[in-house]
């Protein structure tokens, strides 16, 4: 298979997966705390990413390759899980989608001033397009909004996009699953031991829902999406594959409404093609 191609496959795989998290993170805040969630969600997915890199007698990263590993660490396991689970304590997961949609464009920047990509002009045009089509739609929807949320999704996404970038970069060389894997493996000396400390008492007493976001969170939108997205981006090039990100709000939105029975416009479909236009264009125009 091409190898574009094959990026591109993957990194609509991710974005399927990762277009659960908002929707379960919703649904998860309503009985565990923001910061509980945050940290049990990276110690349950790195100690099953540790039994997979013992299991597969992966070797070690080399040394130079710390640093960036912890600054994926601090994007995507840490600052956007718990970021954004603040942040759906002030606002609607339909609200949220408003800042998920500026996520492509956040990727692509820290795709050019860490990864070194030269996307062509034109392909700025189609992200910012598709980035004010999915902002637009998402304002329309109106749902509960507030300052200090709003300011805490910003700063999501801008640890999620650089987190994504450099993943991304590690990954050329480390391997898609192994990055994702190593990561969370670093964070769990930290990340466990805040677990059992924050861990609450109504746990056992939790609902199936609430029990299920958690497992999806953790298996999922922690450690199985990041096996196909990092793929992805390494493959098909962080700008160019960033930008099926336009597609996740309307994915979450669905799920949105679906799950939580949150407010949809009927033009979600009319929208949703128009994204789908400025992927395929900014795809034309990315290198």
């Amino acid at each position: 298979m091409n190898g574009n191609l094959g990026g591109w496959l993957s990194g609509f795989l991710g974005v399927l997966i990762f277009s659960g998290s908002l929707p379960a993170t919703r649904v998860a805040v309503g009985t565990f705390d923001p910061t509980f969630l945050t940290l049990a969600r990276a110690s349950i997915a790195g100690l099953v990413a540790a039994a997979i890199l013992l299991l597969l007698r992966q070797q070690r990263p080399h040394r130079r390759d710390l640093l960036p590993l912890l600054v994926v660490a601090g994007g995507v396991v840490v600052g956007f899980p718990l970021l954004t689970a603040l942040a759906l304590q002030h606002v609607s997961s339909a609200h949220a989608i408003v800042f998920v949609g500026l996520l492509p464009l956040c990727t692509a920047l820290f795709g050019v001033l860490r990864a070194g990509e030269r996307p062509r002009p034109a392909f700025w045009l189609f992200s910012l397009l598709g980035s004010g089509a999915v902002a637009g739609y998402a304002l329309a929807q109106g749902g509960q909004a507030s300052l200090l949320g709003d300011l805490l999704m910003l700063a999501a996404i801008l640890a999620c996009g650089l987190g994504y970038a450099e993943g991304a970069r590690l990954a050329r060389h480390l391997g898609s699953w192994q990055v994702i894997c190593w990561v969370l493996v670093l964070s769990l000396p930290l990340m466990l031991p805040l677990t059992f400390w924050t861990l609450p008492g109504n746990l056992l007493q939790a609902d199936w829902p609430a029990l299920a976001s958690l497992a999806y969170v953790s298996l999922f939108s922690m450690l199985i999406g990041f096996f196909f997205w990092y793929h992805g981006l390494a493959k098909g090039g962080i700008a160019a594959v960033g930008q099926l990100q336009l597609l996740q709000p309307f994915f979450g939105l669905a799920l949105a409404a679906l799950l939580l029975h949150e407010s949809v416009s009927p033009l979600m479909a009319g929208v949703t093609l128009a994204v789908i236009c400025c992927v395929m264009g900014a795809r034309r125009f990315a290198r």
